[in-house]
């Protein structure tokens, strides 16, 4: 897939193979390396060299200028953005989770979750990041960007991922957040109304919404009438199932460590949430699937 976009190098020393060099671009992402630290850890850790594909007595490893540059091409993670790579690792990682069974298609969940972005003004344009804005959350502004993302409903693995700046209401990637074979969407009460809109209404007007009641107004059920108590039960159905979408969240903000947008823009930083959530992919289901490996 990446191959024909990293061209080998005529001149110089002879440049590290396409797959070692994606390996060490997928390690930044797990452990939340820069470049520098990269390289260091490539000479202290042996495991990362194990990953990497890296003999151990190798005289010669990436340093970080190889790591940033892919051969004598633009940055890597720049040619991933640039040939919507990232976009098809996501898709690959998935259909083989698909052809595993691991994933199915009859409903999804929807939610987005916010990431910071600098806000210093101290840098050589005195300026914050103009494709991030700010936006409030209960009492307290944030700015940054939003991933917005539709997950498998039974699996809770990610199928789909869209951004935006910080201060776009999640109603409005409701739409591109939908493979096309739902049945079923569940979302959170930020997402009253969907059903009404005119690109869902276009797209897929028979898909069945279950939208979260109001926390207020779920406030004033009276538990002990028969149909409150009911209604009660459903939200807590429905709950148990949007939890499966903030599984997810915590694997790239805590076990990944992405709390802050690394890059300026949000295509780059698109571009690494799509592999970061494929990466996350193969974390929540890696014990399923070396259990089949064993098997």
């Amino acid at each position: 897939m990446i191959a024909p976009y990293a061209p080998a190098g005529k001149t110089g020393r002879p440049p590290f193979a396409t797959e070692v060099m994606l390996r060490i671009h997928l390690l930044q992402q797990f452990f939340g390396h820069s470049d520098p630290a990269m390289e260091e850890a490539l000479h202290d850790i042996p495991l990362y060299q194990e990953f990497a594909h890296l003999d151990a007595g190798m005289t010669r490893l990436p340093d970080e200028t190889t790591i940033l540059r892919f051969g004598k091409t633009p940055s890597q993670r720049h040619m991933l953005e640039a040939n919507g790579l990232g976009q098809q690792i996501l898709a690959t990682v998935n259909a083989k989770l698909i052809d595993r069974g691991l994933m199915l298609k009859t409903g999804t969940v929807v939610d987005a979750t916010l990431i910071a972005a600098p806000c210093s003004t101290k840098n050589d344009k005195g300026e914050r990041d103009p494709e991030m804005h700010q936006t409030k959350k209960g009492n307290q502004w944030h700015f940054g960007m939003k991933a917005h993302i539709g997950v498998d409903a039974q699996s809770g693995l990610v199928h789909t991922v869209t951004t935006t700046a910080a201060n776009a209401h999640d109603i409005t990637q409701a739409h591109a957040l939908l493979h096309g074979e739902e049945e079923m969407v569940f979302a959170d009460s930020g997402y009253r109304g969907v059903e009404k809109r005119e690109e869902i209404q276009k797209q897929l007007p028979g898909v069945d919404w279950q939208i979260a009641m109001m926390p207020g107004k779920r406030k004033t059920l009276n538990k002990t009438k028969p149909s409150h108590a009911l209604r009660d039960k459903l939200e807590k159905l429905k709950a148990s199932i949007r939890a499966k979408v903030e599984h997810t969240f915590r694997v790239i903000k805590c076990q990944f460590g992405h709390r802050r947008a690394r890059y300026r823009g949000l295509a780059k930083n698109t571009n690494q949430l799509l592999v970061m959530f494929a990466l996350s992919n193969l974390w929540m289901v890696r014990r399923r699937i070396l259990q089949g490996a064993q098997a």
